[in-house]
């Protein structure tokens, strides 16, 4: 894309559950920002985010944009679902509407408003075939995957990885004690195993009750974020498979609360927050240096 076509062009920033979300509305636009366009509006003053939701004219009929979703690095990410309440609740109020349904690489996702600032998607199934999430080669079990590590590195104490794709791909460890672990460290080194091709979100939990998590996430392409719903929805749903979770919990990640729901549809639900904080119109000045 150009840097003619970016510039002038509004953007407003957000936030889903502490998620650092853009909103970029390009409907109409011919062409999606470049991955350098997309570092370069992350470098800007007062722009910096997780992921960055670039809003295209609409594909499938029935949807009110396709969302292509950007982490900060540039690369594309399949699903956000933050990012994706974030772009609803924009949405929602252009329309005046209180349900809407977008599209993104991973499909279409259904949006309802539940209040002034409270939204529902539904982020369908989840994907848990090993080509799917996808790992590197079949494994017996994709909730217990072993990530084999050598014998005396400390990764090995947090187990195997229970693995699904929510649309990108993530992987978690279930523990006792969240202080205890360095999710940096150790999430930058498990997003690029090489069990995962694609790389991987790495969430670290401790089940808190039945219906209940605590969770920090590292992101792929990101680091490590205050939210993650779609890793929120990963943890849930691998929680329910080791026979640890009720279908509907509480995940508490260190930017807020999103309740998930795995329904026996084997759809899963997501309910949080969005929070709009500032409006900005892109200078073409940011792009010199992407052009």
């Amino acid at each position: 894309m150009s840097a003619t076509t970016l510039a002038g062009r509004r953007i407003q920033r957000m936030n889903g559950a502490g998620n650092r979300i853009l909103v970029l509305d390009l409907r109409g636009a011919s062409a999606a920002p470049s991955p350098a366009e997309a570092r370069a509006i992350h470098r800007a003053p007062g722009l910096a985010y997780d992921q960055m939701m670039a809003l295209m004219s609409p594909r499938a009929a029935g949807t009110a944009a396709f969302v292509l979703i950007y982490n900060n690095d540039g690369s594309l990410a399949g699903a956000c679902g933050n990012g994706t309440r974030c772009v609803a609740d924009r949405l929602a109020r252009e329309l005046g509407v209180a349900s809407l349904a977008v599209e993104t690489q991973a499909g279409v996702i259904g949006c309802e408003r539940l209040g002034p600032w409270s939204y529902r998607i539904d982020m369908g199934p989840p994907r848990l075939g090993w080509r799917d999430i996808p790992l590197a080669h079949a494994v017996e079990d994709t909730a217990r995957v072993s990530l084999a590590w050598a014998e005396g590195d400390p990764l090995a104490a947090l187990g195997p990885a229970a693995t699904a794709s929510m649309g990108n791909p993530h992987a978690a460890f279930f523990l006792s004690d969240l202080e205890r672990v360095d999710a940096a460290g150790s999430g930058a080194r498990i997003e690029v195993h090489p069990m995962f091709p694609e790389k991987v979100n790495v969430t670290f939990a401790r089940i808190d009750a039945p219906d209940a998590l605590s969770a920090v996430v590292w992101e792929r392409g990101v680091g490590l974020t205050l939210a993650c719903g779609s890793a929120a929805c990963a943890a849930v749903v691998s929680g329910v498979r080791l026979g640890r979770l009720a279908r509907r919990a509480a995940v508490r990640l260190p930017g807020g609360e999103l309740v998930i729901e795995w329904r026996e549809t084997d759809r899963v639900l997501m309910t949080g927050p969005v929070e709009f904080e500032a409006e900005f119109v892109l200078d073409a000045a940011l792009f010199e240096a992407a052009a």
